[in-house]
């Protein structure tokens, strides 16, 4: 017999006595007939209870349990340490309300007690990360991180850019970045300005980009912090990132060409999604060949052009005539530049 099974027999037999009881008194107070009315109740009870019980017991300790269970221990010890917090912010508050005339007096000390707890307890686990670094560069509280026992601790900027195109969240998981992903207080700004921007797609844009850094703050899996440090005598966003890149000697997380060639002539170190995007992509050579389906025509007349699953791009030569059909192509020509790899190729002979 299932958990929910169980909690459903034993509300359906309380709620059915709760609902038989209350059936009783209202016959009392408005005349009806006692025996007919408790038995209406007791049967809303059961129904009551056979329906909602699991949803206000079993589950929400099943939920409970779950994340307990999944809370890793520094934001577990830092939600409690914020619950604490707000316990005693709510204590302290609930005498002078208290002293409020009627009703007022009794209502606002537990409201403002629950509404402490929640908002200390939300802040604490939510900046678990930022809490453990603070506790651990001002009073050295805490594990060290493997960088940082080491002597090294690597950080990587984040512009606004590699925010807005997401990818990072997946590359941090696989846990090659190696180092602490930063973003700075200005680079935040900014994307809030494209999201509060007129134009949809900017708006758009910049919401995309404040979404994936909440998820990259929320994850527990990825050393992500944001750092107030600005470089105020320069006024543009990119130009502020790569003068904190050279003075923090970190490397720029980008997908910015334009950025990448500014950064690396100003003497900082890029780190290109795109570039690693490249690198990692299915790798043809000369004379190889495999299926494509055929989208559109190219620039050249009779060209035809096809992409591979990771989004390479193949120019088929004389493969306009195969327009919307899958054929077999081979590869006469790679080139590899920062924003891309392109393949050229021809359709065999044979197999169509």
């Amino acid at each position: 017999m299932s958990i929910d099974f169980a909690s459903r027999m034993i509300g359906m037999v309380i709620f059915a006595l709760i609902g038989a009881r209350l059936g009783v008194n209202t016959a009392v107070a408005f005349t009806l007939p006692e025996l007919a009315t408790s038995f209406i109740f007791a049967l809303v009870g059961i129904l009551f209870g056979l329906v909602l019980t699991p949803w206000i017991t079993v589950r929400p300790i099943r939920v409970l349990s779950r994340m307990v269970t999944e809370m890793p221990i520094e934001s577990l010890f830092t939600s409690l340490v914020g619950m604490i917090i707000g316990l005693l912010i709510g204590l302290m508050a609930a005498y002078p309300l208290s002293l409020f005339d009627g009703s007022l007096g009794m209502l606002l000390p537990p409201i403002v007690l629950i509404c402490s707890v929640y908002l200390m307890t939300t802040i604490f686990r939510v900046r678990s990360r930022e809490v453990w670094l603070f506790l651990n560069e001002r009073f050295g509280i805490g594990l060290k991180r493997e960088n940082e026992v080491a002597g090294v601790e690597r950080q990587l900027l984040l512009d606004t850019s590699v925010l807005i195109d997401g990818r990072i969240v997946d590359i941090a998981r696989t846990g090659f970045v190696g180092g602490t992903l930063v973003a700075p207080r200005f680079v935040i700004a900014e994307l809030h300005r494209v999201a509060d921007s007129s134009d949809t797609q900017r708006r758009a844009r910049g919401r995309r980009g404040l979404s994936i850094l909440n998820e990259l703050q929320r994850s527990n899996g990825m050393l992500f912090k944001i750092i107030e440090e600005d470089i105020p005598d320069v006024p543009e966003v990119d130009d502020k990132l790569v003068a904190l890149a050279v003075k923090l000697k970190a490397p720029i997380l980008t997908i910015d060409f334009p950025m990448n060639q500014v950064a690396k002539a100003n003497g900082a170190t890029v780190l290109n999604i795109n570039e690693l995007a490249n690198a990692v992509r299915s790798a043809y050579i000369p004379g190889e060949s495999f299926a494509l389906r055929i989208l559109q025509d190219g620039k050249e007349q009779g060209q035809g052009v096809g992409y591979l699953e990771d989004g390479t791009m193949v120019i088929v030569e004389g493969g306009a005539s195969f327009m919307d059909r899958t054929i077999y192509v081979e590869v006469t020509k790679l080139i590899t530049r920062d924003t891309g790899r392109i393949i050229f190729a021809k359709p065999t002979d044979g197999k169509k």
